[in-house]
């Protein structure tokens, strides 16, 4: 059964939940800002551990010191739906131990 898109008011309510985090078109959006490239490569290696583990992937986008992230279901016809959120505060979890801001 496909996952199903969340309401325009549930994806702004989660969004409160998650600072940083904003919508962009069809998917939640934010990029982290990390003291060098090491530290900011390091953190796309945890975020596709993470992305693995979910079996949920998102565009992930490494600069010099900064990561990307944009996300939406596939599945549910590239909506929103609660795996992006899931995937989002798995990133939060993870960003804090290596410096991102």
């Amino acid at each position: 059964m496909p996952t199903q898109p969340l309401s325009q008011k549930e994806i702004e309510d989660r969004l409160a939940e998650l600072p940083g985090w904003s919508l962009d078109g069809d998917r939640i959006t934010r990029t982290y800002r990390l003291a060098t490239h090491f530290a900011a490569a390091a953190l796309v290696v945890h975020v596709a551990q993470a992305q693995e583990e979910l079996n949920h992937h998102s565009d992930l986008t490494l600069g010099y010191n900064t990561v990307a992230l944009a996300v939406h279901t596939h599945d549910a016809g590239g909506a929103v739906t609660a795996k992006d959120f899931e995937l989002a505060h798995r990133v939060e979890e993870l960003a804090p131990a290596h410096g991102a801001s």
